[in-house]
């Protein structure tokens, strides 16, 4: 990718999401009315020895949302969209303060940020889709949204939970909404003590494992190699790593937070708040699903913010809509 120009006109960052935001159909029409994305899905294809446009576009959904497979869908998706904003507009119009990404989009702001080339993220996306979905199968683990609590009656839910088996917060997204992640039995027991304690409601999630929990530790073994290999450069756009909710630009510190985040908490909403504390007024997210606006929103209403995969949102950029 080119690199991103810093200072636009407002305070922006680009914000990426991660996995569960795939949906069957996604990137189909911008594949059709723009053949750089194709060649972008065509690279990912080739890297994984299947076709994940023909996956991403026809599913099904079950095939998707494995995690090897969902992934670099995911995080090509949010490259297809960045390459064509890049072809059609120049880099101009990836201005940005910041950047960021959820779980796996930190592979994604890293490529914007100029920190990582798109190949070299795909090759590491890839392997770690694979090593965590070897995680998920090792141990019948899963995750559960908590809605209505504060975080100190989330973490005496959660030692509730420890007493049937490993559970943990995996996810900080609002100042009441949290996800917990862990053996089933351990996240069932941590659900029921988070209820009695006044949830407003709890949500199983449809997920392959209990994902930045410490069941994860077999992937972590498996990506500290191929991390220790991969070339990193100090971003050109600030970057805020999920276990640290502050900017880094020191490469190794990356690489050990990247390295940390899969079986460390995402600290999503201590870095909205960090970035409004900046003064973020618009976000922008390329790639599936809204799930990023939505976070965003819960920390502050007041800023802008535009999703970006189909061809209508990107030609609205590409109009001016976002300047």
């Amino acid at each position: 990718m080119t690199d991103p120009i810093e200072g636009p006109s407002s305070h922006r960052a680009w914000l990426f999401p991660g996995q569960g935001s795939q949906f069957v159909g996604m990137a189909a029409d911008l594949v059709e009315a723009h053949p750089v994305a194709r060649t972008v899905f065509d690279i990912a294809s080739s890297k994984i020895g299947e076709d994940l446009l023909s996956i991403c576009i026809e599913g099904p959904q079950s095939r998707l949302n494995r995690t090897e497979i969902s992934q670099p869908a995911i995080f090509t998706a949010s490259m297809a969209v960045l390459r064509v904003l890049e072809q059609s507009a120049g880099p101009s119009l990836l201005r940005a303060n910041a950047t960021a990404g959820l779980s796996l989009g930190e592979y994604s702001s890293l490529v914007f940020a100029g920190a990582l080339r798109f190949e070299d993220a795909l090759e590491v996306v890839v392997a770690r889709g694979q090593a965590m979905q070897r995680a998920c199968d090792q141990v019948e683990g899963t995750m559960t949204t908590i809605l209505g609590l504060e975080l100190p009656a989330v973490r005496e839910a959660v030692e509730s939970g420890k007493s049937a088996g490993i559970v943990a917060v995996a996810n900080f997204n609002s100042s009441t909404q949290f996800v917990i992640s862990g053996e089933r039995t351990a996240v069932a027991r941590a659900s029921e003590a988070a209820r009695e304690l006044g949830a407003r409601r709890t949500v199983d999630l449809e997920v392959a494992g209990a994902y930045h929990s410490p069941l994860m530790a077999p992937a972590t073994q498996e990506l500290a190699p191929i991390l220790d290999r991969l070339p990193i450069s100090a971003p050109k756009v600030a970057f805020y790593p999920n276990v640290l909710a502050r900017p880094v630009t020191d490469p190794e510190q990356i690489r050990e937070c990247l390295l940390k985040q899969v079986e460390s908490s995402v600290l999503w909403e201590p870095t909205i708040s960090a970035l409004v504390a900046e003064g973020l007024e618009e976000v922008i997210e390329p790639g599936p699903g809204r799930v990023i606006a939505g976070l965003v929103k819960q920390v502050d209403r007041k800023v802008t913010t535009r999703s970006v995969l189909g061809r209508e949102s990107v030609e609205e950029i590409l109009e001016g809509t976002v300047s």
